[in-house]
C-alpha cells in the first residue's frame, strides 16, 4: 500500500518519537507527584488530584505544545505532528473546568457518576489533537470532502478517534466494578490507564520507520 493511501504524514525524522517521549515523561511526573502527596497525607486533596491528573493525563500536552512552538519558530513546513501538538495544548483547559464545576455541583468525585472526569483529563487533549489534525488536512486538501477522506485514510487519526470512544467505556466499567481513586496513586494509575494518547503517536512513529527504510 502506498504512502498516499495510508496517509503517513510528511514529517521530520523522529517527530512522533518525540511525542512518545513526552507522554512517558508525563506519566513519570504524575506518579512522582502521587507518591509525594500520599506521603504528605493529601491522599484526597482536590488540588492534589488536579495536579496528578494534569501531569499523568496531560503532562505530555504541555511539552507537545512546546514542540509545536519550537517547530513554528524554526520555520519548518507545517506537519501533522506539529498540528497534533497544538491541538493537544489547546485541549488542556477543558478538564480543569469540568472538574471544578463537578465538585461545585456536589458530584461524588470518587463514585461511578464521576467516571467522566478522568476521561476529560486524559483524553480532551486527544480530542483537540483530532480537531487540529482535521484542520491540517482541510488546509492541505482545500475541501471538506478531501479533508474527511484524508482523515479516514490516516492510521494516526483513526487510532485517535477509536481511543476517544473506547476510553470512557473502560473508565465506566472500572468504576462499576468498584474502582475508586481514593488515593493519589490510584488517581495517577487511573489517569495513566485512560491516557491512551500515546497510541496515535506510536502509529506515527512506526509509519516514520517504515517510510524511512
Amino acid at each position: 500500500m502506498g504512502e498516499r493511501e495510508t496517509e503517513w504524514p510528511e514529517v521530520e525524522s523522529e517527530e512522533f518519537g518525540e511525542l512518545l517521549r513526552f507522554t512517558l515523561a508525563g506519566f513519570v511526573g504524575g506518579l512522582v507527584a502521587a507518591v509525594a502527596l500520599d506521603r504528605a497525607g493529601l491522599a484526597r486533596s482536590g488540588l492534589g488530584q488536579w495536579l496528578v491528573r494534569t501531569l499523568a493525563g496531560e503532562g505530555e500536552s504541555l511539552m507537545e505544545g512546546f514542540y509545536a512552538l519550537r517547530s513554528r519558530l524554526a520555520r519548518r513546513a507545517e506537519s501533522l505532528a506539529e498540528a497534533y501538538g497544538w491541538g493537544k495544548l489547546f485541549g488542556m483547559v477543558l478538564p480543569w473546568v469540568v472538574d471544578g464545576v463537578s465538585r461545585l455541583a456536589g458530584v461524588d468525585v470518587y463514585g461511578v457518576e464521576s467516571f467522566y472526569i478522568p476521561f476529560f483529563y486524559s483524553m480532551s487533549d486527544q480530542v483537540g489533537a483530532g480537531v487540529a489534525g482535521f484542520a491540517f488536512f482541510k488546509r492541505r486538501e482545500r475541501s471538506w470532502r478531501g479533508a474527511l477522506a484524508a482523515y479516514l485514510r490516516s492510521p494516526i487519526m483513526v487510532t485517535g478517534l477509536l481511543v476517544v470512544f473506547l476510553v470512557p467505556a473502560g473508565l465506566l466499567i472500572a468504576r462499576l466494578l468498584g474502582f475508586s481513586p481514593t488515593t493519589q496513586m490510584r488517581t495517577a494509575l487511573e489517569a495513566i490507564a485512560a491516557n491512551l494518547c500515546w497510541l496515535p503517536p506510536l502509529v506515527g512513529w512506526l509509519g516514520e520507520r517504515r517510510t524511512s527504510r
